[in-house]
């Protein structure tokens, strides 16, 4: 099976959309004769014309605005907001109109809108750029939020997006772009709301989505060393949420510890904690425990950033002192 890095996965999405689809545009700022931000456009200004690549002005609520309008108008928008911290500029746009729009007009008006925008810490970018604000959509009723950690994921989930009529969250870390894994010719769709096991255990179960993931695969190979078998499990989705998945793991193994970047009180861990704790209680020989980034603006100092954000060590700490293991 052929390889691609997740920059590669997105890309082949992007234009099997806007060769498929002619509803299908882009816009964002730098997209075009720039490539984007992190190259995951590089080339499409040339292939596809400036009426389906468009570069725009530095207003994310404009291009947040533009994005709902033209979805409303029968077309099929991807924005691209080059980094979730300035997401926050379009918070009117994204909460009050593309996530309403389909409830408050009793389903006659649809919002099949994608915005694709890079989230997370670690690349020494500082306390406004490193933010993992994936959460606080994953709270908002009318959007959903996907978040691949692999090329697989992120290849399906897109094309299960690019079919779906909501507003949806497509965040991608900025430190995963380089990550390589197998990827089939053949087509294939990642359904939206379904997490996935990626290593099976039954001592312990790690979950997370992202980077987190990773970190997650990393630590429990570790812990095999011990003896102790960690299951991994990558929510992949944010919203809607997967508790069937971590549940069926939970009645196995009877721990576990949920590891985000965000910060400790607005990421998905603490709901997920509170889910667990309350459909699995009978299951569980230990509390639910909860693994965040620091609870402090994000350093611009890399060796005080890494110690802000989870890591292998970290997850190995969490796993001793909570669970003994």
């Amino acid at each position: 099976m052929p390889e691609l890095t997740l920059r590669e996965a997105i890309r082949r999405g992007l234009q099997e959309a806007l060769d498929q689809d002619p509803t299908v545009f882009l816009m964002g700022e730098d997209v075009g004769a720039y490539g984007g931000a992190y190259a995951v456009t590089k080339g499409f200004l040339r292939q596809y014309g400036p009426e389906r690549i468009r570069d725009t002005p530095i207003s994310e609520s404009a291009i947040v605005g533009a994005g709902i309008g033209s979805a409303l108008g029968g077309m099929r928008p991807i924005v691209e907001i080059m980094t979730i911290n300035f997401s926050l500029l379009a918070m009117d746009q994204i909460v009050n109109h593309a996530a309403k729009l389909r409830y408050m007009s009793g389903g006659q008006f649809a919002v099949p809108f994608l915005i694709r925008t890079v989230t997370g810490g670690g690349a020494g970018l500082a306390a406004t750029h490193s933010q993992s604000l994936e959460g606080w959509y994953a709270s908002v009723p009318g959007l959903k939020v996907v978040f691949p950690s692999t090329p697989y994921d992120a290849l399906g989930l897109l094309r299960a997006c690019l079919k779906d009529n909501n507003t949806i969250i497509y965040c991608e870390h900025a430190l995963l772009y380089g990550v390589r894994g197998e990827v089939p010719d053949a087509y294939y769709e990642v359904p939206i709301g379904r997490a996935e096991v990626k290593r099976p255990g039954r001592d312990l179960t790690l979950i997370s989505y992202g980077r987190g993931a990773h970190l997650c695969l990393q630590a429990a190979g570790e812990l095999a060393k011990r003896g102790v078998e960690a299951e991994v499990i990558d929510l992949r989705t944010l919203r809607p949420l997967d508790l069937e998945t971590p549940l069926a793991s939970l009645r196995k193994t009877h721990r576990a510890l949920i590891v985000e970047e965000a910060w400790p009180r607005a990421g998905i861990g603490p709901y997920l904690a509170m889910r667990l704790h309350q459909d699995a209680f009978d299951y569980l020989d230990a509390p639910i425990a909860h693994l965040a980034g620091a609870d402090t603006p994000a350093p611009y100092a890399r060796n005080l950033e890494r110690l802000a954000l989870p890591d292998v060590p970290a997850i190995l700490r969490a796993v001793a002192d909570n669970f003994g293991l």
